[in-house]
């Protein structure tokens, strides 16, 4: 039997705030909202999921890395604010063969000056943004598509 491909869904810090935060940019849709939506999306794709949301800088490299470990075929990857001044993020993106994707559900090139650079993105096999919920749906799908 073979075993099925396992992506890791990472979510960095106030994604889990996601439907009570700030909702004129990001709706009311809550973050057990994503998870189900993603959950099923990687069902229908014959793939498993690893969700991991965290606050901390630390749990979001440990996360990287130990999806390395564990031999996961992608990681779909919203850094959040560190997005845009985390080194740390990059490094451990950059230090791991792993196709990763970065998500945001807002266009940040449209927000303020400060979210228009990510520190994180140049490590990343690409970046979706601006299309909420869906964004993420997009990177599994582009994960997917990935070869090896």
């Amino acid at each position: 039997m073979t075993e099925k491909k396992t992506y890791l869904l990472l979510n960095g810090p106030n994604i889990n705030m996601t439907g009570l935060r700030e909702v004129g940019i990001y709706g009311r849709k809550t973050y057990q909202d994503l998870v189900d939506l993603m959950e099923a999306e990687a069902e229908k794709c014959s793939v498993a999921l690893r969700v991991i949301q965290s606050n901390s800088e630390g749990a979001l490299i440990d996360a990287i890395q130990q999806a390395y470990f564990d031999g996961l075929s992608g990681i779909i990857f919203n850094p959040g604010g560190y997005t845009h001044t985390s080194v740390a993020l990059h490094d451990a993106i950059a230090s791991v063969p792993i196709p990763t994707v970065e998500v945001h559900m807002s266009n940040i090139h449209a927000r303020e000056a400060f979210r228009h650079t990510s520190m994180t993105a140049p490590a990343c096999a690409g970046q979706i943004a601006g299309f909420g919920f869906y964004g993420y749906v997009l990177a599994l799908h582009a994960l997917l598509e990935q070869k090896g």
